[in-house]
């Protein structure tokens, strides 16, 4: 169900924007492409707006030119329950923490027997009914300098690469919740930021962090580009002793929306 239907730069900002419901940009029904659950039938629920500006972003619609239609809770749930063959849904964005509206729909999903998936970068952490909290630090190279802004200003370079790490919401997301910790690699060069910050977060949080808890997922959003970084990011994987995780809806569907 396209939802995106009105452009809204402000709801890209930082912070809740406020008003009933939430900004959806879509809602549809397809296949866990990332992580330790690719490949279950779930059910999607992209808000609108990010605190981020990655420059490799896939979700371009909710992030630099963010767009979306404001639903009620009630217009989402009834949306939700139609897919009668998914028992996951995931909330994903943009960052859809961002928004106090995520809370309320986690709890009532949790009410209804839904098994949720959350999709964040790790900045900000809420108190919510997540059964898996999936979690992608932003790494240097996602930062959008000048060169790699895809509006070619680079405005959002400090910025980005000031937010993108916060280690008090990331050790209180993964000791809160079931995690994986999903890294966007492009080659050798993330892996010692990588390490870096894994060490960081394991003197942070008062749970473990096992290696098999964190997946490398390569870098790109159409079939193209993944033909270009997923076999060198297989073999970090392996290298390193971490997970691998592909991007199955790029390799089914391209980049087509609502996949």
């Amino acid at each position: 169900m396209p939802v995106s239907d009105s452009p809204d730069r402000e709801c890209a900002a930082d912070r809740d924007t406020g008003g009933e419901g939430l900004p959806i940009n879509e809602l549809f029904y397809s296949l866990q492409g990332e992580g330790t659950l690719a490949g279950v039938p779930s059910v999607f629920v992209r808000t609108s707006g990010c605190n981020l500006r990655c420059w490799f972003c896939d979700s371009y619609h909710t992030s630099w030119e963010p767009t979306h239609a404001r639903m009620s809770l009630e217009e989402i749930l009834a949306e939700v329950d139609s897919h009668a063959e998914a028992d996951h849904v995931v909330l994903t964005g943009g960052e859809p923490l961002l928004h106090e509206g995520s809370v309320d729909l986690l709890e009532a999903l949790e009410a209804r027997g839904y098994h949720t998936t959350v999709e964040t970068n790790g900045t900000i952490h809420r108190e919510a009914p997540i059964d898996l909290a999936s979690i992608s630090p932003k790494l240097e190279s996602s930062t959008p300098t000048s060169e790699r802004d895809p509006n070619g200003e680079g405005e959002w370079a400090e910025r980005h690469e000031n937010d993108r790490i916060d280690l008090e919401a990331l050790s209180a997301l993964v000791e809160e919740y079931d995690f994986q910790l999903k890294f966007v690699v492009t080659d050798e060069g993330d892996m010692p930021e990588i390490r870096e910050l894994l060490a960081d977060l394991r003197d942070a949080a008062s749970v473990p962090i096992r290696d098999e808890d964190v997946l490398l997922m390569p870098e790109g959003a159409t079939r193209e580009r993944l033909a270009e970084t997923r076999g060198r990011v297989a073999e970090l994987a392996m290298d390193h002793g971490f997970r691998y995780t592909p991007r199955l809806h790029v390799d089914l569907w391209n980049d087509a929306p609502e996949t």
